[in-house]
């Protein structure tokens, strides 16, 4: 009956450390989340800036032929 009261013992202590690595590992996705919904945010920003740069940069030159032609 001793042995099988430290297997349970041992099983215990186990699921704990699983239990807190599961909390852990919570945590770190719930951070990694806002993350990359600042990144996401930033990009679409960027985006939007590159957009408006292009729009009101100088237009391409007319493209016309050389007198010879």
């Amino acid at each position: 009956m001793q042995k099988n009261d430290k297997n349970i013992d041992a099983v215990e202590e186990m699921l704990a450390h699983h239990e807190q690595t599961i909390e852990d590992l919570s945590v770190q996705l719930a951070k990694q989340w806002i993350v990359i919904s600042n990144l996401e945010t930033k990009i679409l920003t960027l985006t939007k800036r590159f957009i408006t740069m292009e729009q009101n940069s100088m237009p391409t030159p007319h493209v016309t032929k050389p007198p010879h032609y």
